[in-house]
């Protein structure tokens, strides 16, 4: 044989060899593959994530309600104030001559009542007068009657008495009207006195208006006046200061989505961060959850007030939040990583158990597909490695959810629970020819 066969032959071999090697790796590369986890007993805690404000649990925004230029300015930022302290004057010289108008105008309308006092006096004296004459009148009339019947005077003497008698009635009863004219003038400038006396008061609490005090004890942590600056106070009163009253006792006004609001309930626990405080979690605890509803780029959310203690008077008003509230917990019992549930191998099946009376409880907890409701059970599938790395499917109830990990609900009776145990291995996910078969609806898919 000469060399060409020889290095033919060489060649033939080296193809044949690099072919069964390439072969062989690429059925290794087909071959199925399974990420695994296992089983494990633990704590879950469900949640519910916002963002929200640290905010002072009681604020005030104090104002003006005159018009004027600022005089003075007593407070700055950070000023510890106490209740009825003067922070701010407003130039008072403006309302100290309405005071002194309106002053004035008392004092004319109390001379006014007592010139009325003095016309309801005259009216009475005249009054006393007209009786006196209406009495001399009559007596002089009965006096002629009595003349003329005796024939001593002629009877037109008695008629002119009469007429005389007539004439002082009319005029008592004249000035008798005019005493209550009086009277009437009385209560009248009376009435003037108290409306200028209301007036002068209107006048004076404007003059206190112009020292603006502080309507409750706390903190300054804001002020948008300064010194010279003209306020003026229409129909709403301009901001000067706000007021915490309480840096001490704070809280966390987070906005919950609409779809969350319904598990957060008053007096569960919450933690949340700041970002001027990095590694470190706040506690606290939900107060209230109110039904107003904020509504922003057809967003729905509502607020949920976190009470918390700042004795250290580190977090301030402003800051943002990331709450996390706690709304279920369970203890010691199995989880799976949520990663399985997502796992779907065609042609792997649950093996068909029969329904005992044990499994009839379960089949009626378990909701629809597509149902699930938050705190009931929810049904899902699971896959199992065997004892010979083959998977195996199994459908089980689901409990609580921290994102991660999934409750796993078993029945001490339950057909599965020999398998679905501590530390057995569950498929996470695969990779291989499996990986590229589409997954057939097998079940419900799990919200996660």
């Amino acid at each position: 044989m000469n060399k060409a066969t020889w290095i033919s032959s060489a060649v033939v071999l080296a193809l044949m060899g690099g072919g069964a090697w390439w072969w062989n790796q690429l059925s290794e590369k087909s071959a199925v593959q399974y990420r695994t986890a296992v089983i494990e007993r633990g704590s879950l805690q469900a949640s519910v994530s916002a963002s929200g404000t640290v905010n002072p649990v009681t604020q005030v925004s104090v104002g003006t309600q005159v018009s004027g230029q600022v005089r003075a300015v007593h407070v700055d930022f950070n000023t510890e104030v106490k209740a009825g302290q003067l922070i701010a004057e407003i130039d008072p010289q403006t309302f100290e001559y309405r005071v002194r108008s309106s002053q004035a105008d008392v004092d004319a309308a109390r001379a006014a009542v007592q010139i009325a006092l003095a016309n309801a006096a005259s009216s009475r004296a005249n009054v006393s007068r007209a009786q006196t004459e209406l009495i001399e009148a009559r007596r002089i009339h009965e006096r002629n009657l009595s003349l003329v019947a005796q024939g001593f005077i002629a009877q037109s003497e008695a008629d002119r008495t009469a007429a005389a008698v007539s004439s002082a009635a009319e005029s008592l009863k004249a000035v008798q009207a005019l005493v209550a004219v009086s009277q009437a003038q009385i209560q009248s400038a009376q009435a003037n006195v108290a409306q200028r006396e209301a007036a002068l008061a209107q006048a004076r609490v404007d003059l206190s208006r112009t020292r603006i005090t502080s309507p409750v004890d706390g903190i300054v942590i804001k002020r948008t006046v300064e010194k010279g600056q003209t306020v003026a106070a229409s129909l709403q009163a301009p901001e000067l200061f706000v007021i915490a009253q309480n840096l001490s006792d704070m809280q966390v006004d987070a906005s919950i989505d609409e779809a969350d609001v319904g598990r957060i309930q008053a007096g569960q626990k919450a933690s949340f961060t700041v970002d001027a405080f990095p590694g470190q979690t706040f506690e606290g605890e939900v107060r209230q959850v109110r039904k107003a509803a904020t509504n922003v780029s057809n967003v729905v959310t509502y607020v949920a007030v976190v009470g918390f203690s700042n004795t250290t008077g580190r977090l301030l008003p402003g800051m943002t939040a990331n709450v996390r509230v706690v709304t279920e917990s369970r203890q010691a019992v199995l989880k799976v990583p949520n990663a399985a549930l997502r796992v779907r191998i065609a042609g792997v099946e649950p093996a068909a158990v029969p329904a005992g009376p044990a499994d009839a409880p379960a089949a009626a907890a378990a909701p629809r597909a597509g149902a699930a409701g938050r705190g009931s059970a929810q049904r899902g599938r699971i896959f199992l490695l065997n004892d010979k790395g083959q998977p195996e499917a199994f459908d089980v109830r689901l409990g609580v959810s921290d994102g991660t990990a999934t409750e796993l609900m078993l029945r001490p009776d339950s057909p599965n629970a020999d398998a679905l145990v501590e530390g057995a291995t569950v498929v996470t996910g695969v990779s291989g020819a499996a990986a590229a078969t589409p997954a057939r609806a097998s079940g419900p898919r799990m919200p996660f």
